[in-house]
Formats: C-alpha cells, sequence, structure tokens
C-alpha cells in the first residue's frame, strides 16, 4: 500500500516535460493560490460550477487540511524558470466506506498535456489501495476535458445524465 501522505512520482507530459506528482502539503498554501490566480474563469467555474475568483479563509482551509485518510490531495508541480510551481491539482473524499469523489483542476496553459489523465491514475492507485472501489464525480456537460479523463481511465465508466449534470463513477476493479 502506498503512503498518501509522502506520495511522489515522476511523469513525463505529452510534450515530453517532466513533472512531479506528489501528495499537497500544509506550506503549498501559496503556489496553490497563485496557480488558482493563474486558472481562468470558464476553468474555475467548470470545477466549482460557480464563479469563483478567490477563497475565504474557511475554504482555503478545507483544501489544504487533507488527513490523507478520508481525504486525499495531489498536485502536479513543473519547473518554471528553476522554481517549483503547482500547475494541477486531484483530490477525493470519502463519502462512505468504499466510495469517493474525485475533483480535478490543471492551470489552463497546461490543458492538453496529459496532467488530468496522470492525476487520474495516481489518485485511483492510492484509492486502490486503501480499498476504495469506486470513485465518482459530478461533471458539467460541457467540460469535455474531465469526461475525457473519465472516459479514456482505462476504468469501467458509467455516466448518468441529470439537470445539467453528468453522474460518473468509475469502477477501481478494473486496471489503469
Amino acid at each position: 500500500m502506498v503512503e498518501a501522505a509522502s506520495y511522489s512520482a515522476v511523469e513525463t507530459l505529452r510534450d515530453g516535460r517532466r513533472v512531479d506528482i506528489r501528495a499537497l502539503r500544509q506550506d503549498d498554501r501559496d503556489e496553490l493560490l497563485a496557480a488558482v490566480g493563474r486558472t481562468s474563469p470558464e476553468s474555475l467555474y467548470r470545477r466549482f460550477f460557480t464563479v469563483k475568483r478567490g477563497f475565504t479563509e474557511q475554504e482555503i482551509a478545507f483544501f489544504l487540511n487533507i488527513d490523507f485518510v478520508d481525504h486525499v490531495a495531489l498536485v502536479t508541480v513543473v519547473d518554471e524558470a528553476s522554481r517549483p510551481v503547482i500547475v494541477g491539482g486531484a483530490r477525493y473524499i470519502l463519502l462512505r466506506p468504499g466510495k469517493a469523489e474525485v475533483a480535478f483542476a490543471v492551470i489552463d496553459q497546461y490543458q492538453g498535456q496529459g496532467i488530468g489523465t496522470a492525476l487520474m491514475r495516481h489518485l485511483a492507485g492510492i484509492a486502490r489501495g486503501v480499498g476504495i472501489r469506486e470513485l465518482t464525480a459530478d461533471v458539467l456537460p460541457e467540460n469535455n476535458a474531465m469526461l475525457r479523463v473519465c472516459a479514456t481511465s482505462g476504468l469501467p465508466l458509467t455516466t448518468k445524465y441529470e439537470s445539467n449534470i453528468v453522474h460518473v463513477a468509475l469502477r477501481l476493479d478494473g486496471t489503469v
């Protein structure tokens, strides 16, 4: 079983750039907020289902206070001008034993490079290792990138369309 709180892996993006995928840390606060500032209003809307340009202290605390048991978060870090920068993140929150909800965000200039796919693979591996059998997500129908990440994950997938939301369920008894 992989220790989620110290998780770290290296991936290669479609453009050949290497990135780190690692556990979110408490000291990532400034970088996490900077990533939000670099994300378009449209991408934030697709992630949060509302117009969002900033977060309350309570929301920030929720995003950063990860127990790595019921709430696991990973970030993607790239090197920009010899400085590590967060450009994407994913998390799952346990809904009940065996089932967790996932969410992803990637800043616009890095979308389409395979970050979401890599985050899904790593998050699914961690979840599977702790006995989670299903990952779910509520996705806006126009969020083609997230729907594509789910559809190409290699995991058995079911979708249900309901009043402007696509409910996605991914079974972890498949292979990634």
